[in-house]
């Protein structure tokens, strides 16, 4: 790890950190985690800002967002500097619902009254997309990016984060047992993984129809978030 982010966190600007283990043993076997691998998605997943209660990977997704942006500040100032700003966020993003949805252009849509590969909304109606670990629970994560790009302007962004096992190459769960992401032991049919992702991530980006893909690093490998361009 070149790099562990100590704060202050950019959603809120709070500098205390708590982390707690959120990986249990049956999923860190079916992901086939390395323990090294297993340490660094319970950071993402269970270091959480005592302020704001964002974990680190929703503090990567709004440190993306605000790196896209050029903005100095923290997600609370930029919520009130962009009031014009078009924003779809795709299911709950972490804690940051809270604070988008202070913002007049702000709508969130969420499964199952809305599917991402086939989101019913019209095209270019928004300037930024945001998804949070919703990708990997998507059949076809090409297709739901395309939607993604569809409802996005010129010039739009779609930042979002899934998880990425960085030593390995993406791969779908199709015949293999069945595997779920959020509580431990709730088999909850939104929650089943369809794809893990690994470093070829930038490649359903790209083949979605975006013309550029950057990866965003609030600490590596345990916070990355993915800008894709239109």
């Amino acid at each position: 790890m070149t790099y562990q982010f100590k704060g202050p966190c950019p959603v809120c600007g709070g500098g205390a950190f708590a982390l707690a283990n959120v990986l249990w043993p049956e999923l860190i076997a079916a992901w086939q985690l390395t323990e090294s691998e297993a340490d660094y998605v319970n950071r993402q997943q269970g270091l959480c800002c005592q302020q704001c209660g964002n974990n680190l990977r929703a503090m990567g997704l709004a440190a993306a967002v605000l790196r896209a942006y050029t903005y100095p500040g923290n997600l609370i100032g930029f919520c009130k500097s962009f009031p014009n700003l078009r924003v779809l966020e795709i299911n709950t993003a972490g804690n940051l619902t809270s604070f988008l949805k202070k913002m007049p252009g702000h709508r969130l849509v969420e499964y199952p009254q809305f599917d991402m590969m086939n989101l019913d909304i019209e095209s270019k109606a928004f300037d930024l997309v945001l998804h949070s670990d919703s990708l990997e629970h998507v059949p076809d994560p090409d297709r739901g990016l395309a939607e993604c790009r569809r409802v996005l302007d010129d010039n739009g962004r779609c930042i979002f984060t899934a998880p990425i096992i960085v030593g390995r190459a993406s791969r779908s769960r199709l015949g293999l047992a069945p595997s779920y992401h959020g509580q431990a032991y709730t088999n909850a049919p939104d929650q089943l993984v369809h794809t893990e992702f690994g470093t070829d991530i930038w490649t359903n980006v790209m083949e979605a129809g975006f013309v550029s893909c950057d990866i965003f690093s609030l600490e590596y490998p345990a916070a990355l978030a993915i800008i894709a361009r239109t």
